[in-house]
């Protein structure tokens, strides 16, 4: 290795463990054991433009092991990104875009957050996915606008987390050849060293699941790292795990320790560590010939895009209708058709088999409309008609199998959004959410519009039984920032949830009946905001509000209740966060204060109700689990029936007087 790479890894090194001394904050040990690996990277195999962030074929580099947020900050800064000395200097303070773990749309060049281990891998995996349909359909004969490489970068935690294999058995199976994973192996974990927990042979185990194995024994042999990316990179059919030996908290006192792996050096600690690295420069101190180094690099970087435009403008010359294409679907800007969502035929439908023909429409009028499901197509209804099935074999189909691996479908789907080119769709049963939860949680905290299709939606599900009926996990993802959750009353209500969904910044969750429904008089305009008056009559001393499938049920208690006498409003609430956003004025014109006999019924967790039913309310939910039995049955078990919704309707407003 020259010096002057050796000290621009030294920088790397100090600059790191300097922002987290700084923090008092940090893992100073993945920056210090890493930072050779990470240069070699940047500075010799990464396609990327420092100057042009959203370059449109640069690779994409995801640090799946997130805490060593550092590292990244320290590389980006060196090699040009918009990430300033002061930015370094204010690492995980407050409005910094130098967060405790990296966030998209916060700091330029960080391409997802990651922190939860494991879940950039399967980001990675999108990419890479992204990058394999786009090139399959827009590459021409000597005109490849689309061929680049995602790396992600792991250590011994991510690979311990289940959906790094879920994720990593799919990518073989596609034969993935253009993701490649450096593996950050230093044999540490927060409790010690792994050999208690983690004895396996991970590269066995890749290759077992069609990855090819690359080892590099020494982490400070930067010529044998970048030999090692050249072999991945030349492998085309399949993914490639390099293996690169480090040590944890490299020329610390605490070095091959697992005490530095969270935790401050300590000041002492940072100059002993600099001491020992030869870097003899001040606190946040940039020697002017590791600047120049880095100059240069930059410089020769930016031929990158440079060169990439020039391909892209005579692709624009001699495939003027693909350019257009492919730049309206990088863009993300999709136009629909909207009235022709909502005819449907026949007077009963389930939710989901409206969510099928809605999902296809859509899946022809934006020709960038992808998905599948975990292993539950033909029950989720969400096969995509005439579209193909995307495999290692076909790369142009449309559906995917993600297989029965629920959690990396979702974080997969977070990457394929993030890469560009396409929406993204994903499906399974709704009691499964469960398993999706952290990547709907990092879909609502990166704002991604991914749609999340989730059938058998309550004790419908009949005699699956408790383990298959969803209770708590309406009011669960009601509870998520950012996040819409639609339950639709009806095919009408479907449709509405659809074009919500696909005209969203964020993310939303679509939650289907098993069962038929009755097509009601719904309003799909008023559906759109969350909460609207599906039936009203003058002089109302009470109000039912329902959602889903109940919807029906309030409104066959609001007959037998008129039948008696007593007038009730009913409302359908198909989304909560979206009636939340609504002015003042219109809450208060469905949900009006005067009227304090409300009842809520759905057949789910009450919990999330409460806003609306208020103190002197009444709820019709569930909140213990459900039983094995035909759906009709549990629905009269547990209450859901007119008759017993009219029975708590009266005497609550009787109650009143």
């Amino acid at each position: 290795m020259k010096k002057t790479e050796q000290l621009a890894i030294s920088a790397i090194r100090a600059l790191s463990i300097e922002q987290i001394e700084k923090a008092r904050s940090g893992h100073p040990g993945l920056p210090l054991g890493a930072a050779p690996m990470v240069y070699e990277l940047f500075a010799n195999h990464l396609k990327h433009d420092p100057t042009h962030t959203d370059f449109v074929d640069r690779d994409r580099f995801v640090l799946s092991a997130g805490h060593g947020s550092a590292l990244l900050y320290s590389v980006l800064h060196l090699f040009g990104y918009e990430v300033t000395m002061d930015d370094l200097k204010s690492f995980r303070q407050m409005d910094s875009i130098t967060t405790g773990h990296p966030e998209h749309g916060v700091c330029p060049g960080v391409e997802t957050s990651t922190g939860p281990l494991g879940q950039g891998i399967a980001n990675a995996v999108g990419f890479a996915i992204a990058e394999k349909m786009l090139a399959e359909k827009y590459n021409k004969h000597g005109l490849n606008i689309v061929d680049h490489y995602t790396y992600a970068f792991t250590g011994d935690g991510c690979l311990q987390e289940g959906i790094a294999y879920e994720a990593a058995s799919l990518a073989g199976a596609l034969g993935l050849g253009k993701l490649i994973l450096l593996y950050d192996k230093n044999d540490i974990t927060i409790e010690g060293n792994i050999d208690l927990t983690f004895d396996e042979d991970v590269g066995k185990t890749h290759e077992a699941m069609g990855w090819q194995v690359l080892r590099v024994d020494d982490g400070e042999d930067i010529a044998a790292i970048g030999k090692a990316i050249e072999l991945a990179k030349k492998e085309k059919d399949k993914p490639s795990l390099i293996i690169v030996k480090t040590v944890i908290g490299y020329a610390s006192p605490k070095a091959g320790k697992s005490s530095c792996h969270g935790s401050p050096l300590g000041k002492e600690g940072v100059e002993a560590t600099k001491k020992a690295l030869g870097y003899k420069y001040g606190e946040f101190e940039v020697p002017e010939e590791v600047r120049e180094h880095y100059a240069a690099i930059i410089e020769r970087l930016k031929a990158n895009k440079t060169e990439h435009d020039k391909l892209l403008e005579k692709y624009k010359n001699k495939y003027p209708e693909e350019y257009a294409e492919f730049m309206r679907d990088i863009s993300g800007k999709t136009k629909i058709d909207e009235r022709s969502l909502y005819g449907f035929d026949g007077d009963v439908m389930s939710t989901r088999k409206a969510g099928n023909i809605v999902l296809n429409k859509l899946a022809d009028m934006i020709p960038s409309l992808i998905g599948g499901s975990a292993d539950l197509g033909p029950s989720n209804l969400t096969t995509l008609n005439d579209k193909g099935e995307f495999s290692k074999k076909d790369p142009t189909g449309r559906y995917i199998h993600f297989g029965i691996r629920e959690h990396a479908m979702a974080a997969i789907a977070n990457g394929i959004h993030l890469h560009g080119g396409f929406r993204v769709y994903v499906s399974t049963f709704f009691a499964f959410s469960d398993y999706m939860k952290n990547a709907i949680r990092m879909s609502s905290l990166m704002q991604l519009p991914v749609i999340y299709i989730f059938t058998h939606d309550s004790i419908g599900v009949g005699e699956d039984g408790p383990t298959h009926q969803p209770i708590e996990h309406l009011t669960g993802l009601r509870a998520m920032p950012g996040l819409d959750v639609f339950r639709p009353a009806d095919a009408k209500e479907t449709a509405a949830a659809f074009i919500s969904a696909v005209k969203a910044n964020n993310p939303t969750c679509i939650v289907e009946s098993r069962q038929d429904l009755p097509i009601l008089q719904s309003s799909s305009e008023e559906a759109l905001k969350g909460g609207y008056v599906i039936s009203d009559v003058k002089n109302f001393v009470g109000i039912i509000m329902a959602s889903g499938s109940e919807v029906n049920v309030a409104l066959e208690a609001q007959k037998l209740l008129a039948a008696r006498g007593i007038k009730v409003r009913v409302v359908s609430m198909p989304c909560f966060r979206l009636f939340d956003e609504q002015s003042e004025d219109y809450k208060e014109s469905i949900l009006p204060s005067s009227i304090r006999a409300r009842v809520a019924v759905e057949a789910g967790a009450s919990m999330s109700w409460g806003k609306y039913v208020g103190l002197d309310g009444e709820y019709i939910c569930l909140d213990t689990f459900g039983k094995s039995a035909p759906a009709k049955e549990l629905f009269e078990y547990y209450g859901f029936t007119p008759e017993n919704v009219a029975l708590v309707t009266e005497r609550l407003i009787k109650g009143k007087k």
